[in-house]
């Protein structure tokens, strides 16, 4: 059984727009066509449009989609080097959450900084070192506005 571009849209919550703009960028090479130049698609191709959605979801570029869209081609002649690309994205992700995790420990510093200005009823009252996010807040008693 094939489908139509708006079949697909339908089944996968993603736009034709999508579905054309992701074919143009090279990430559908499996999606053939008609006489007329329809694009027809099958249940493979909904598995591999399932894929891209969620390697996208996972925060992969649609370059490094694309590649593992071609690797993927190959069958199983490319489990090994489609194991090695995840193990890569999976470096990233776990780079990025690093990351994510120091912004928040800064974020958590100002949260607890102004919540100290507040209670001082000053910024000037308030020590603290936004670089050393994990040191704790002191309120200097005699800059407290009473």
């Amino acid at each position: 059984m094939t489908y139509s571009i708006g079949q697909v849209a339908d089944k996968t919550g993603l736009s034709a727009y999508t579905l054309r703009y992701y074919n143009h960028e090279g990430l559908m090479p499996f999606v053939q066509r008609t006489a007329a130049g329809r694009r027809r698609f099958t249940e493979h191709d909904l598995e591999m449009i399932e894929l891209i959605t969620c390697l996208k979801d996972t925060g992969m570029a649609l370059k490094d989609i694309r590649h593992v869209v071609e690797v993927a081609q190959q069958g199983d002649q490319s489990l090994g080097q489609r194991l090695a690309l995840f193990k890569a994205h999976r470096d990233r992700v776990d780079a990025q959450i690093a990351q994510l995790q120091t912004y928040r420990r800064k974020i958590d510093y100002k949260v607890r900084y102004f919540e100290a200005a507040c209670e001082a009823g000053t910024e000037a009252a308030v020590e603290g070192n936004c670089h050393l996010p994990d040191m704790p807040i002191r309120i200097n008693d005699a800059l407290r506005v009473k």
